[in-house]
């Protein structure tokens, strides 16, 4: 694995009783760009997500993540590693406000063992102050700072997604793995997530996407990587390869 391949999935297998969800899947991911995971209802692609982040350990193959080996590791222990994900259906506590759920997000705070809070005061204070000053920012950058202090369950479905997304943020990972960061969206936030993505593209966030709008695979994308029935279809650049025609048939339909 080169320096600039930042995630290596080489022919995982998964099956879930006589049901073949992953066959032998292998792609790449290298730093700096953003690579779309596509496919149709049942192609492996959730499956494929979860092996990545610890959810589920595959039957077979390998997973190498910044230089190690990480497949089989628990969720955690893969967070910690710095490959972190968001959920098609978001999880933040709804009676919570947005700085909240925040605060919720950065590793390895002092904050949480009662020894720290007695011995350590000072250093606690000033971990907690960098963190309100971080989730501040990064609150502009996802455009809901004028949301700080609203309850999280009051906010759009757009809004929600990107409250998930900033909570990620906060725990500075390598790399995102983003779950249909705009299903169910509002039309009119769509483009409005999308801009937040690319703009933290540019500041040197790393993504992998999940996603059946074509509409944002073909904005974000640099690369995909076409799953079909649990193997890969396709691979290489976003528009060269949604033009192919064993793709539009397996994924958009022969109408295209």
């Amino acid at each position: 694995m080169d320096s600039a391949t930042l995630l290596e999935v080489s022919n995982v297998t998964k099956s879930f009783g006589g049901i073949k969800a992953l066959q032998g899947v292998s792609l790449s991911y290298r730093t700096g760009s953003i690579l779309g995971l596509i496919g149709p209802n049942g192609s492996g692609k959730t499956t494929m997500l979860n092996c990545i982040s610890g959810f589920y350990k595959p039957d077979d193959g390998k997973i190498t993540f910044n230089g190690k080996t990480i497949q089989g590791h628990a969720p955690d222990r893969v967070a910690r590693a710095g490959l972190c994900r968001t959920f098609q259906l978001t999880l933040n506590p709804e009676h919570m406000t947005v700085m909240e759920n925040m605060l919720l997000g950065p590793q390895k705070q002092l904050g949480e063992k009662l020894y720290n809070n007695i011995v350590r005061l000072f250093g606690v204070r000033r971990q907690e102050n960098q963190n309100l000053d971080r989730a501040y920012e990064l609150l502009k950058l996802i455009k809901l700072d004028q949301h700080v202090d609203e309850y999280a369950g009051n906010l759009s479905g757009g809004q929600k997604k990107l409250l998930a997304l900033g909570q990620v943020l906060m725990a500075q990972p390598r790399l995102i793995l983003l779950d249909e960061p705009v299903a169910g969206v509002n039309p009119k936030l769509i483009d409005e997530i999308i801009d937040v993505i690319k703009g933290l593209q540019e500041n040197g966030q790393n993504f992998l996407i999940i996603e059946h709008n074509m509409h944002a695979i073909r904005e974000l994308c640099d690369q995909v990587c076409v799953l079909n029935a649990g193997q890969v279809l396709a691979t290489g650049e976003v528009h060269e390869t949604l033009a192919q025609e064993d793709v539009l048939q397996a994924y958009l339909g022969s109408g295209g």
